[in-house]
């Protein structure tokens, strides 16, 4: 349960640093317009604004400054990519009914991407185009070194989706989301790579099935695009890259584990 609140402190003294910043840098009125609104999705244990803490920093209101209709999504901080993307689903067609667009772009921060791409996937005369922000779209080794930490139905698997579910709780009742369902199991059964690789089986859209670069127009007439960083430690007074640091060390760790094996090999 200690490093639940660890995080949720770091999250919020990240967000105190940030929130100073203004991340709005256009010169003119009109430089993010677009043709669509646009509705950013967080990712797993992830809000719209708990408290005073902005999960994206300022980003919707500098879109917005300049030109852009710009939505946040309101989905369960943890539960599976299937039921988070009903949840905004709904969402997309309520801000369709409301702005009269026949489209929206989505915006999907890790666990965020799958969730926008089922959204396309299922409905993809609503979605515009879809860009993936440091998805998990692949799934994530840190979800596949928790789930081996015990076997399913143990007492060691309960305590840890007890200790998460409670999180996931807590950052949706400070959000103002109470309401909102939250299921850990269904979460990390989500974000695991088998849990990943079953999921793109039934919704492959925008996902290569090798390195070659794609066209970013896919063959349900959505548009997918893909950012991510290139560092584990990306800024040294930011202190949730400390807090992520031991996910982003074991995908590493497996990297290097893997060339060594195909060397010898």
């Amino acid at each position: 349960m200690k490093k639940w609140i660890f995080l949720l402190l770091t999250l919020l003294f990240s967000g105190v640093a940030n929130a100073a910043v203004d991340p709005s840098s256009a010169a003119e009125k009109g430089y993010t317009e677009t043709k669509y609104p646009i509705i950013l999705v967080h990712g797993f244990s992830g809000f719209d604004r708990l408290v005073v803490l902005d999960y994206w920093f300022g980003i919707s209101e500098a879109l917005t400054k300049d030109g852009a209709s710009v939505y946040v999504a309101h989905i369960s901080a943890v539960n599976s990519s299937e039921l988070r993307g009903e949840q905004l689903m709904e969402q997309v067609k309520d801000i369709l009914a409301t702005t009269g667009a026949s489209k929206v772009n989505l915006f999907g921060h890790s666990h965020g991407a799958p969730t926008s791409r089922y959204v396309a996937s299922v409905y993809p005369e609503l979605v515009a185009s879809v860009t993936s922000i440091g998805g998990a779209n692949g799934g994530s080794e840190f979800a596949d070194f928790l789930r081996r930490l015990g076997n399913k139905g143990s007492a060691v698997e309960t305590s840890l989706a007890t200790s998460v579910q409670i999180l996931g709780h807590i950052i949706s009742f400070l959000s103002g989301n109470k309401t909102l369902p939250q299921d850990a199991l269904a979460a990390l059964g989500s974000l695991t790579t088998d849990g990943a690789k079953t999921f793109n089986a039934a919704h492959p859209e925008g996902v290569p099935m090798n390195c070659e670069s794609l066209p970013s127009l896919a063959s349900n007439g959505v548009h997918y695009f893909s950012w991510s960083g290139t560092s584990i430690l990306t800024n040294v007074f930011d202190p949730s890259d400390y807090a992520l640091l031991p996910s982003g060390l074991l995908s590493v760790v497996r990297t290097m584990v893997w060339l060594v094996v195909a060397v010898a090999d």
